[in-house]
């Protein structure tokens, strides 16, 4: 099954690190980063979708962080 997840967090460092993460997890960046402005936070986010390649068949069940 092809797994999709769209990671996300405030322009710190914890953003890099979560995509690190997901990559030595064997998941794979899958287009360009986005960044915006939260205006009712008042901070940038930063945005990135990474997919998988793993066994089984998907359900709405799958767990997509254990992967």
């Amino acid at each position: 099954m092809k797994l999709y997840r769209f990671l996300t967090e405030d322009d710190t460092s914890a953003f890099c690190h979560k995509v690190t993460d997901a990559l030595n997890k064997g998941w794979e960046l899958h287009g360009q980063p986005t960044y915006a402005f939260d205006a009712a936070n008042g901070v940038m986010r930063c945005g990135q979708a990474v997919v998988k390649d793993a066994p089984g068949t998907y359900t709405t069940d799958t767990k997509l962080s254990e992967h």
